[in-house]
């Protein structure tokens, strides 16, 4: 991943750092519809953030983050019926100064993943034309505030 920045020189970025910052540009997000927002450890299997509303009676627990440099297909792994989530937010072009942000349901993304297979494996992909469509486009309203 190539990031340009303001002066125009480019920097090679690796896939952790492309992650952590759709991570917390998430959370600053959520943050600012005032729910307080807690990136999880790294290795929290299927959970990115745990949010709760400041009066803690609203809570979400399983918000999962997919980190794009581009608008690329968001991997989903070999099983969609192991997703879980409240929501899923794919953030693509996060390395760029306006990230973009769709918002999906589980269930939505299980119903768009494309099934690929080679050499006997069965992967599965959210291809671009299927969540990066005005439906889902910065739609934080489907959260809510907290």
């Amino acid at each position: 991943m190539v990031f340009t920045d303001l002066h125009k020189e480019s920097i090679k970025l690796a896939p952790q750092i492309v992650g952590n910052s759709g991570l917390f540009y998430v959370c600053y997000r959520l943050s600012l519809l005032g729910w307080n927002a807690m990136p999880t450890s790294r290795n929290a299997r299927g959970v990115d953030v745990v949010c709760f509303s400041m009066d803690g009676h609203k809570m979400l627990t399983f918000l999962q983050i997919k980190s794009l440099s581009k608008r690329n297909p968001v991997p989903l792994g070999s099983d969609i019926e192991k997703l879980i989530g409240d929501f899923w937010i794919v953030v693509a072009n996060v390395i760029t100064e306006q990230p973009e942000t769709y918002i999906l349901l589980p269930h939505e993304v299980k119903a768009m993943a494309h099934k690929g297979e080679k050499d006997d494996k069965v992967s599965y992909w959210l291809q671009p034309k299927q969540y990066a469509i005005d439906a889902f486009r910065e739609k934080w309203n489907r959260i809510g505030n907290g």
